[in-house]
């Protein structure tokens, strides 16, 4: 089988991504890092907000909701992140479509993490300090044991919410609410 190579952003061809590459990575200060593999439970989590946001971006004209997308959130520390779960209104777009590259030169609105076992403290303290110092404005953090999601709207803005709380767009994903119970309801078997 013949290996395609990719261009990315980073001409180095350490950065270089093939067609067959199906690892996940991101660029930390120009340092390809591999990601933890996601569990299912996770992974589903994820998948039942994008659920949810995705049609109220779309119906509501905002912008487009998107998984597991590199984002290029410095250029000039070299630093492309990868959300769980990513926003990114129309207005903030460069180009009319999505560029078809590895990574999309784009600052999202909203981030997601749904945190795995294999994720540290450490590890989601930076994820949070990247996407707000980035411009990333408002970032939830869901820990699927607890049922909690932290709401940060910089990195020394953080609210906790229960699982018997409700997620709000505020002003980035204006008029969006979900109860926090529906992403749990939504990924396990009805009785």
């Amino acid at each position: 089988m013949a290996t395609e190579t990719i261009p990315s952003i980073n001409l180095d061809p350490e950065f270089a991504v093939s067609a067959d590459d199906s690892s996940f990575y991101e660029i930390i200060d120009g340092r390809r890092v591999e990601m933890q593999p996601t569990g299912a439970y996770e992974i589903a989590l994820a998948s039942a907000l994008s659920e949810y946001l995705g049609p109220f971006a779309r119906q509501s004209k905002l912008g487009v909701v998107v998984c597991e997308m590199l984002f290029v959130l410095d250029i000039v520390r070299d630093l492309r992140r990868r959300p769980d779960l990513a926003f990114v209104s129309y207005p903030r777009w460069p180009e009319p479509t999505i560029p078809q590259a590895s990574a999309w030169d784009v600052v999202p609105d909203l981030a997601v993490e749904v945190v795995s076992p294999t994720n540290t403290a450490e590890e989601i303290d930076e994820k949070i300090v990247d996407y707000c110092a980035a411009g990333v404005r408002l970032v939830w953090v869901l820990y699927p044991n607890s049922g909690r999601v932290y709401v940060c709207k910089s990195a020394n803005h953080i609210d906790v919410l229960e699982q018997t709380d409700e997620l709000n767009g505020a002003d980035v994903l204006p008029g969006f609410r979900l109860p926090i119970q529906s992403l749990f309801d939504a990924v396990t078997r009805p009785e």
